[in-house]
């Protein structure tokens, strides 16, 4: 049957989707859909067992991976320094304002902060082989011109997760894995250019939820590397450790990954979604306002603290969460008193062990920076504190109670308004949306969904 697009052509997709690109895309998907849908499969059986009761915790099967004495690959130079990473959907004046920003690590988004339309995920991928080839520019309405500076972040680019399909494409009949579209593209028109200027196709692996997941992105970066002629190893992945079950496998993800792995992140509000959204059918569970779920709780505790005892012990860099602050130049006091919780928020990090954090705004690269400079003075991360003071229990990572919490009215209020503004924002194609001074993703409506 063939490859088929369904939908007609917009800026960009003479460049990216090409004839030998979408065989690309194409030879994946026909290798590796049909283990996608087994370990979707796997998921729904998993969430199954949940509702009737059958507690996450970590695996027996496996146990002896964690009781190994092994280590992730080391990470290339360029990649080595992650301090300060700034993150934004892969959009050409985002783009630039983030490759210029100061931050040694710019993650290019093509999954929560980018509206899936079919211009924004091909324009995406024409803006990203532009910026590896240093030549992506914008002009504002306005007439302002913005232009890449000669010196910028390292680019790391977070494809769709598993669970997503790109309808624009159809494979053999069926809708082609947004993954392996966005991976696909991306690995085609940007690995061997980004080896040949020094770096590499490096990337953010967003919503995995089991070490079998993590095995099927290695598969995929073995075979791509091959058919390409790309070096084995020249891929390098960061997974996102945004869901609760992940949190119980971290080591066995590295593991399956281990000669890509580049490190775990902290998601904040997408594990936290994933939490109440895999709990769901105990009747225990009581998750207070949205806004009393800090990264301070005891829960959340655990799970950085935890992160951050893995990567170090598996070589590994460990980054920490958002600060979504958006500054407002109209209210210096707003600003002044979301800038001082910024600050405390990457104190703690830092204090706890991250190699870096991730920022919303350029305005927070300063800020950020000043904090892990000094903690990292000249070294490029702190992967040497092996925090072996961690113990982290079952029941640890299982209890989202918080002290003194509450549900209210309030909060309630919140939540309605806040998905409700963020859902008007990507029906719009806006996936980036600034709502009370935050810069808002999908992960901010689907935590307000799931309380609500």
């Amino acid at each position: 049957m063939g490859v088929e697009l369904r939908r007609g052509p917009v800026p960009g997709s003479d460049r990216v989707l090409t004839h030998d690109a979408l065989a690309f895309v194409a030879d994946l998907q026909r290798r590796f859909g049909a283990s996608r849908l087994d370990l979707l499969q796997r998921r729904e059986d998993r969430q199954a067992e949940i509702d009737a009761g059958v507690r996450p915790d970590f695996l027996i099967a496996s146990r002896d991976v964690r009781a190994a004495d092994w280590t992730v690959a080391p990470a290339p130079p360029d990649l080595d320094d992650r301090r300060v990473e700034i993150t934004g959907p892969a959009e050409p004046k985002m783009m630039i304002n983030a490759l210029n920003s100061g931050a040694r690590v710019f993650m290019a988004d093509l999954e929560d902060s980018l509206s899936p339309t079919w211009a924004n995920v091909v324009g995406g991928q024409a803006a990203l082989a532009d910026a590896v080839r240093q030549t992506l520019t914008f002009e504002s309405p306005e007439g302002k011109a913005y232009r890449l500076g000669d010196t910028t972040a390292t680019l790391v680019v977070r494809p769709r997760g598993w669970h997503l399909v790109e309808s624009g494409m159809l494979v053999d009949g069926a809708p082609v894995s947004a993954s392996l579209f966005d991976f696909g593209l991306f690995l085609f028109h940007c690995g061997a250019e980004s080896l040949r200027r020094g770096s590499g196709p490096y990337l953010y692996l967003a919503k995995l939820e089991s070490h079998h997941e993590a095995r099927l992105w290695n598969e995929v970066f073995v075979h791509g590397q091959v058919a390409l002629d790309i070096p084995r190893g020249s891929i390098r992945a960061t997974v996102l450790i945004e869901t609760i079950l992940a949190a119980f496998e971290m080591d066995e993800i590295l593991y399956e990954l281990r000669e890509h792995a580049a490190g775990l992140n902290a998601g904040r509000w997408d594990y936290l979604f994933s939490g109440i959204k895999k709990l769901r059918a105990w009747p225990e569970l009581t998750v207070p306002d949205r806004a009393q779920l800090t990264m301070t709780v005891p829960f959340m505790r655990a799970y950085t603290d935890l992160l951050v005892r893995t990567c170090h012990r598996r070589g590994a860099h460990a980054i920490g969460g958002m600060a979504a602050f958006i500054p407002n130049r109209r209210d210096p006091a707003v600003t002044d008193v979301a800038l001082a919780k910024v600050r405390d928020d990457k104190e703690r990090e830092s204090r706890d062990g991250f190699d870096g954090t991730w920022v919303a705004h350029p305005d927070l690269v300063p800020v950020a920076l000043q904090v892990f400079d000094g903690v990292l003075g000249a070294a490029p991360n702190q992967k040497g504190r092996l925090r072996e003071d961690v113990s982290v229990e079952t029941d640890a990572l299982l209890d989202l109670s918080v002290p003194g919490g509450a549900v209210t009215e309030a909060g309630v209020r919140a939540n309605i308004r806040v998905a409700l503004a963020y859902l008007d924002s990507w029906l719009r194609g806006v996936g980036a949306a600034a709502i009370d001074n935050l810069m808002e993703d999908a992960a901010t409506a689907e935590i307000s969904r799931s309380q609500l």
